[in-house]
């Protein structure tokens, strides 16, 4: 395996790793936890996609990482106010 392989082996899992807690009830989708695991799970496997140059998981990473920036944003503004 490569590094890019084990780069993207890393996100995926901790993406699926933050599905597994919220079906288990063990998170809730809205912590800061789930959405934290939610944006490096993205990051992590949308750089393995851009090191592979496969465009159609470089958009779904993409756009999943930055859904769940824009959850952690709403987070931390709900915890401000």
């Amino acid at each position: 395996m490569t590094i890019t392989d084990w780069t993207g082996f890393i996100g995926v899992a901790i993406l699926l790793v933050a599905y597994f807690l919220h079906l288990r009830n063990i998170i809730h989708k809205d912590s800061q936890l789930y959405l934290l695991l939610n944006t490096a799970g993205a990051g992590i496997a949308c750089f393995a996609s851009v090191l592979l140059h496969y465009l159609p998981f470089i958009i779904l990473e993409g756009c999943w990482t930055m859904v769940s920036l824009i959850g952690l944003v709403h987070y931390y503004k709900r915890k401000t106010i």
